[in-house]
């Protein structure tokens, strides 16, 4: 199955997603919201999926009463199959179709690599890559007439990082890897699979992370960021951008890449 030529197609109709379905994982702070907000605000339906099903449900009450769309939170853990294959499932019986899902779930624990246990590098793993790999069989299941399916990988997926990140910086280099061969297997049935690489974004997640890692709080953000060919500190918007581009008709021409929203850093 092709994609369209959309070349005839307004600027409006190439952003819009009214009509279109998505699915964000870990969609209830962070990144995962302002990725749910900005497909919201074009107009899709969503099933915002997280561990915290109460502040799923609260943003998916505040996005359906900004935007007039629908949204629905659910309880969701992307390292176990069975709830990710129910949320998709979701997505189809509450909303009626899946056109987007947004792999975004992820966690980062700081582990020096000779302390790094096999349990942590196993849970790294489960969530940052299996969980990419189920959601997106899952959602490649549920998508009859074709959709997109966006990866949130991470600079940390073209380099190194940072010492106590092995287990992270492995598990993205999968997803960056995955993107690529997901894109060729469903190419045939009309799904496009695209990458978007963040640098560090101060969250709620990554400055808990920092903290647990023992960094300063005057050392995040990065003083190497501030002083980077963009010349700031992204913030999670940065990055719901780049989502909506790729979720959207502007990057029909395009799958299995992944692009780096990083400010230059890892230029």
């Amino acid at each position: 199955m092709s994609t369209a030529d959309v070349a005839g197609r307004s600027l409006a109709e190439l952003t819009a997603l009214t009509g279109r379905r998505a699915v964000v994982t870990g969609g209830g702070r962070g990144l995962g919201r302002a990725i749910a907000a900005r497909l919201a605000e074009a107009g899709a339906d969503l099933v915002i999926g997280d561990l915290d099903e109460g502040l799923a449900g609260v943003v998916a009450e505040d996005l359906a009463s900004r935007h007039g769309v629908r949204a629905i939170g659910a309880a969701m853990d992307v390292a176990d199959s069975a709830s990710v294959a129910a949320v998709a499932e979701r997505a189809v019986t509450d909303l009626g179709g899946l056109e987007i899902w947004v792999n975004n779930a992820g966690v980062f624990p700081s582990v020096p690599l000779l302390d790094l246990t096999d349990e942590t590098w196993d849970r790294v793993f489960a969530v940052n890559a299996r969980g990419v790999f189920a959601g997106t069989r899952e959602a490649a299941r549920r998508m009859r007439g074709g959709g997109v399916i966006v990866n949130i990988v991470s600079t940390a997926g073209f380099r190194g990082s940072a010492p106590g990140l092995a287990a992270y910086v492995g598990s993205k280099h999968a997803v960056r890897g995955i993107t690529r061969e997901m894109a060729l297997e469903l190419a045939p049935l009309g799904i496009r699979v695209l990458g978007v690489a963040p640098s560090f974004v101060p969250t709620e997640g990554t400055m808990a992370a920092a903290a647990e890692a023992g960094v300063p709080a005057g050392d995040v953000p990065t003083p190497l960021m501030l002083t980077g060919p963009v010349g700031r500190v992204g913030v999670p918007d940065d990055i719901a951008r780049v989502v909506l581009f790729c979720a959207s008709d502007l990057s029909t021409f395009m799958t299995g890449s992944t692009l780096l929203a990083d400010g230059g850093d890892t230029a």
